[in-house]
Order: structure tokens, then C-alpha cells, then sequence
């Protein structure tokens, strides 16, 4: 991931106890950010900033929409987000994660990029089973979907079973 100052937050120049940013995640974030979930999208991300006692809260608005893959005929799908998510921030001697989903932040420092936890908590919204709403996926792959299913639920008439399997089928009636 490329990052700029965009998303940097720097807790330390903080002057008051709250702080709030704002952000526009459009394609030209989520070209830069590059995650494999979602490519492109329109997004309006809030992220509010409290100096507590040593540690810092950070709570993200997410709310837009996003274009992923549907699982189904693998078109792009519009799919809207609306999440509510909190980081926890510690300015430490070292950066990195903490104990308790707690992430430290270099003190010297005292900064910390959100550009990809706005895309991860972005991708943590998106539903498991993303497919467009009944009657609404392509057509030339439903269809092609469709005749597949059927062959394969067709009864196979010339399939011969094997005489080993066949006595086994057996010993299952014994009992």
C-alpha cells in the first residue's frame, strides 16, 4: 500500500481532548490501498479522536457504498456499508500491536496512518454470501448455472456400480 499524509492522525498536536476527521474513500483510495475485497466504491469515513488517560480512542463511521464481486455470476455488485468500529491507540517506545487489540504508536512519533484500517473495516462489513438479489444477476451465466445444475442432478441410468461397493450396501441392510 502506497500511503500519503492523507490519513495520518497525529495524536500528539492534538490541541483538544476530541478531535474529528473526515474522509472521502473513493476509487482513487482503494486503487491506492489495493486490498483484494473491494476495488472501487464511494465511502464518507468519520473518525473521531479522544485523549483519554494514556491511551487514545479512535471510533470510525463507515457509510457508502462499494462494488465487489457477486459469488454468484461474478459481476460487479453495488453493496452498501454502514459500520461502527473503535481502535484503541498507546503511544509506547515502540510501534506496533499491543496486548488487548491495543495499538502502539512510536511516542517520538506520535502519528498513526488509518488508511488501511479504514479498508479493513471496511472489508469486515461486507457479508460473507455477496450475490445480487433474486432475478438480478446476469442472465448468460444464471442460465449457463441453471443447465449445469440440472445435468448434475439428471439420474445417470448407464452408471454401473461396483460388485465390492454393491456388498457393502449389504452389510448395512444386516443390522
Amino acid at each position: 500500500m502506497k500511503t500519503t499524509g492523507t490519513y495520518v492522525i497525529d495524536l500528539k498536536e492534538m490541541q483538544a481532548d476530541t478531535a474529528e476527521y473526515r474522509y472521502v474513500l473513493g476509487d482513487d483510495y482503494f486503487a491506492r490501498v489495493d486490498g483484494p475485497e473491494v476495488s472501487h466504491g464511494q465511502v464518507d469515513a468519520r473518525v473521531a479522536a479522544k485523549r483519554l488517560k494514556g491511551v487514545y480512542e479512535l471510533e470510525f463511521h463507515l457509510q457508502g457504498t462499494v462494488q465487489v464481486t457477486c459469488d454468484r455470476c461474478l459481476d460487479l455488485m453495488d453493496l452498501p456499508i454502514d459500520a461502527h468500529d473503535s481502535l484503541t491507540v498507546r503511544l509506547g517506545s515502540e510501534a506496533g500491536v499491543g496486548d488487548d487489540d491495543v495499538v502502539s504508536v512510536a511516542e517520538d512519533d506520535g502519528t498513526i496512518d488509518v488508511a488501511w484500517t479504514l479498508y479493513e473495516f471496511i472489508a469486515l462489513s461486507l457479508p460473507i454470501q455477496r450475490v445480487h438479489p433474486e432475478g438480478q444477476c446476469n442472465p448468460e451465466m444464471s442460465a449457463r448455472l441453471s443447465a449445469l445444475s440440472q445435468r448434475a442432478d439428471a439420474p445417470q441410468a448407464d452408471k454401473t456400480i461396483d460388485p465390492r461397493w454393491e456388498r457393502l450396501k449389504d452389510i448395512d441392510n444386516n443390522n
